[in-house]
């Protein structure tokens, strides 16, 4: 954005992206170079979305998923992770991809017929395909996290984890409602920061997971 407005040149770009990402692959690396690792091909991708990926529908939204999920995974990397739920990957990919189909559509329906100008691949996209992209999405993310709570290896016994599941029901529900009815979700961040009701259920999401593990 600031190389775009012009508040940053193009040669101070270059340089100091080149000298970033030596930085960021060389501290990578030691820390864990299966850290480093995932820092490159994260950076790879990065390269490819900016050049070329983000002008394909579709796939816009798989990459931008793609890149959620090495976050997760960079972090199993630095810490000790004995059993880790290959159901997290799951439920972390369909999260960002409701996300990510929420907010092409608010932005086809911001713009209309001027989306295409502010976004090439929105010509790509129409509203009710974005909508049953994202009814398909929700149901799954619910149905994901379900499965995680029940298969997660180290979940107390009992699969008490379950009980968090009408917390995860709700979130996903209301921002289908702050997308479909008031129109928002352009944003996910400012939907997080502004919406009460959603922030509540995330909250006794975290307390139910807190008292699941440290009462059981």
């Amino acid at each position: 954005r600031p190389l775009a407005s012009g508040a940053l040149s193009i040669p101070v770009a270059v340089i100091s992206g080149i000298i970033l990402t030596s930085v960021s692959l060389a501290l990578g690396y030691w820390l864990a170079w299966q850290f480093a690792l995932v820092l490159l091909i994260y950076f790879a991708l990065i390269l490819a979305y900016s050049k070329w990926l983000k002008h394909i529908p579709i796939l816009d939204v798989l990459i931008i998923a793609a890149g959620f999920v090495l976050r997760v995974h960079a972090g199993t990397t630095l810490i000790t992770v004995e059993r880790f739920s290959p159901w997290m990957y799951v439920v972390m990919t369909l999260l960002a991809l409701y996300l990510g189909f929420g907010k092409r559509r608010a932005e086809l329906a911001l713009l209309a017929k001027d989306a295409s100008n502010h976004r090439k691949v929105l010509e790509g996209y129409t509203l009710p395909l974005l909508d049953q992209f994202i009814t398909i999405v929700s149901g799954t993310t619910i149905v994901a996290y379900s499965l995680y709570t029940f298969f997660r290896p180290e979940a107390p016994s009992g699969h008490a984890l379950m009980l968090t599941i009408p917390f995860v029901v709700y979130g996903v529900f209301r921002y289908l409602y702050l997308i479909q009815v008031k129109h928002s979700g352009g944003a996910p961040e400012e939907v997080l920061l502004s919406d009460r009701p959603l922030q509540i259920a995330i909250l006794l999401w975290g307390l139910a997971v807190l008292a699941v593990f440290y009462l059981s």
